[in-house]
């Protein structure tokens, strides 16, 4: 038998160099560091509102690319879907303002569907919303490329390395720590909306002044689709709707600070809830201030440049500008200003950092999920800088995926996309509607029942309206690639039930009922020490054996090569072994099963006794050095381990290599953590600003 070194982990045999991974992610934090993690509002509102934010960059596009089906006849439809959209998003972040109040453990809409109607309705939104932080990643960074390529068209063939990079990078920054991607992401956020405010403040003052903005497509008609020029009725309801709908993509990312506030600072529910009002203030400012613009200067944005009437050339090379870049253009003095690239720039980035807001979000929902184990507990505790490392990347893996296999299309992604907020949204107030209800039956102070009924309203409304766009979004959306979201929440749904039952089948198993009957102690103990030399290393097995001063105690090897076993058999009467050899025949040179076979004998006609088996084992120090020795004792092992009874024991003996590749005073790659960070009393502080 050949011995094996003993088996490392993954990132053991494959092991990064410690200064790089610092390098990238910084040096380990002491679990006591952990406030010193949490975020000031500044900081919070890139981080967690990045996605809401950004999404005023194509939500005005997106409902004059519906309204522009019937050529101009039905843009003066827009001021009105874009209200709803407003009134939505009021409603909206008015509930979810509640949530961060009543539920402020992080939960978010997970845990106000699942105190308020239930578990399996409250996986139903965790699916949905982990399905949807995959598509804000896909989306954002898929967006953010196209806005660069049309800068830099050289960069086209590039597309998917420059998509799959960037997640890269995000994720890279995330591992850092929640604070440290806040302070890099802070900036180009905030440019973003200085330049928006900017641009709007500057469009509005011109159009006061008499010297209104006039967007380059204005000069330009619109053919309409066939036979959508003469809607009327229910036909003018459904087109209105369906631009409603697609306005709603505004709201993406709303949730995300309900699911983030243990990350605030305290007093933590007030600094989340302050948080939700500046973004959802700014995010109407900007989102109305643009449709605004849209309209006055005259945006036409088609689905396909061919409707556009008066382009001189071929229209099928023709390429559109952006709203944004339109009324950028239009507003600052043509596509050269210096203005108009600026606005340019930072709204590729921003929606690039975009997705940082799913990298928060999906992190910290995974973690409730494992903590109450709907997901493997691994993504419930914290790493080298106190975040949730493995969500962090599991996220950038499936995403990173997702963009090679739609090769970074936005087109082709934005069809799986905003199914899953609307979903949370719808039952999360529905939850609320339930949680006020149960607050009215039990509460007598006047002012807090007025209060709570004035919530039931607004919870009630929300839930109506956000019911409809989700219906209208599944119907419109559906058959264009949607279907595909939809299967993936319901495939997760059922994994999630599948490993709790699981976790709680392990729970039961392992519950002990009578302490005295299951510590019954075996009648006997056989030691069995594996050979297949007599080195150092058997002869540190055997000492160790015997130390265990087992009631049996016997050497075990395999008789594959008739000469060598003749060899160890003189060579262990020559050193006078006390401890008995025996040899076990395999005609088809096989080792594993004459072993398994030998112990597994013992516990038959012993079923009391137990078995312990001893394995030599040297460990080598380079990566290299594993690929030179077969695993005979890694195979013997996980066979071993599936019989009762049987204890495996590994004897280490460390080669002149190993100590040199692990030194002690180094934290071992891939080391293993569990728990989360001991958390700091729930004593009031002074707020953060």
């Amino acid at each position: 038998m050949v011995l094996a070194p003993r088996p490392h982990t993954l990132a053991h045999v494959f092991n990064v160099p410690q200064a790089l991974k610092r390098l990238v992610i910084g040096k380990a934090m002491r679990s006591e560091e952990l406030g010193e993690t949490l975020l000031p509002k500044r900081l919070a509102l890139p981080i967690f509102a990045s996605d809401p934010l950004s999404s005023v960059a194509y939500a005005t596009q997106e409902i004059l690319l519906v309204l522009t089906v019937g050529g101009t006849a039905f843009l003066y439809l827009t001021p009105w879907v874009a209200a709803g959209v407003v009134a939505l998003m009021v409603v909206v972040v008015a509930s979810y303002r509640q949530v961060v109040h009543a539920y402020p453990s992080g939960g978010g809409s997970y845990e106000v569907v699942s105190k308020n109607l239930g578990p399996n309705s409250g996986l139903v939104v965790a699916a949905s919303l982990l399905v949807d932080y995959v598509m804000t990643v896909a989306v954002s960074v898929a967006s953010g490329v196209d806005n660069t390529i049309s800068a830099l068209p050289s960069l086209a063939d590039y597309r998917v390395p420059l998509a799959v990079g960037c997640v890269a990078l995000l994720m890279a920054m995330n591992l850092r720590g929640v604070r440290e991607s806040g302070k890099a992401f802070a900036t180009p956020t905030y440019l973003f909306i200085g330049g928006m405010l900017l641009m709007i403040i500057t469009g509005l003052i011109r159009v006061a002044l008499g010297d209104s903005p006039v967007a380059e497509s204005a000069a330009f008609g619109i053919e309409p689709e066939d036979g959508k020029d003469t809607l009327a009725g229910l036909g003018l309801v459904l087109l209105g709707l369906r631009a409603f709908a697609s306005g709603c993509t505004a709201l993406t990312g709303v949730e995300a600070i309900s699911n983030g506030v243990p990350a605030f600072r305290k007093p933590k529910s007030k600094n989340a809830a302050t948080t939700m009002a500046v973004m959802g203030l700014t995010a109407i400012v900007m989102f109305v201030g643009v449709t605004a613009l849209a309209l006055i200067s005259k945006v036409h944005y088609v689905d396909n440049a061919c409707q556009l009437t008066g382009i001189s050339g071929d229209c099928s090379t023709y390429t559109q500008q952006t709203v944004i870049a339109q009324l950028a253009a239009a507003i600052f003095g043509g596509n050269d200003s210096i203005l108009f690239y600026l606005i340019q720039a930072a709204t590729a980035l921003v929606l690039i950092l975009a997705a940082n807001t799913a990298f928060n979000g999906f992190p910290l929902l995974a973690s409730i999920l494992a903590e109450h184990r709907y997901l493997p507990r691994q993504l419930h505790t914290r790493g080298d800088r106190l975040a949730f490392s493995n969500g962090i990347i599991a996220l950038a893996v499936v995403a990173g995926v997702l963009l090679w296999a739609y090769k970074a299309d936005v087109t082709s992604l934005i069809h799986l996309y905003i199914l899953g907020v609307f979903t949370s949204f719808t039952l999360s107030q529905i939850g609320m509607v339930k949680h006020w209800n149960r607050t009215l039956e039990t509460e007598t102070d006047p002012s807090v029942r007025n209060a709570a009924q004035r919530s039931r309203v607004i919870n009630g409304f929300g839930a109506c309206v956000t019911a409809l766009v989700l219906v209208i979004v599944l119907m419109t959306k559906f058959t264009e690639g949607a279907w595909l979201a939809v299967v993936s929440a319901i495939v997760l749904w059922v994994m999630m039930r599948g490993i709790r039952r699981h976790y709680d089948a392990v729970a039961a198993e392992l519950t002990v009922d009578d302490p005295h009957a299951e510590s019954v102690r075996p009648a006997k103990v056989h030691g069995i020490v594996l050979v297949s030399k007599l080195h150092k290393p058997t002869l540190r097995a055997l000492g160790y054996a015997q130390a265990f001063r087992p009631d049996t105690l016997e050497a075990l090897t395999v008789d594959v090569e008739k000469d060598s076993t003749d060899e160890l058999k003189a060579q262990w009467d020559e050193f006078d072994v006390q401890v008995p050899l025996k040899v076990l025949d395999s005609p088809f040179r096989e080792i594993t099963k004459p072993v398994v076979g030998y112990v597994r004998s013992i516990r038959r006609t012993s079923p009391r006794d137990a078995v312990a088996v001893f394995i030599p084992e040297y460990v080598v120090g380079h990566w290299w050095e594993h690929l030179l020795h077969n695993q005979s004792a890694l195979w013997l092992k996980s066979r071993l381990l599936f019989t009762p009874g049987v204890m495996v024991i590994s004897v280490p003996w460390q080669l002149s290599s190993a100590p040199r590749a692990d030194h002690p005073a180094r934290r071992a790659p891939g080391s293993v953590r569990r728990g989360e960070p001991a958390r700091a009393k729930d004593v009031p502080e002074p707020e953060n600003v």
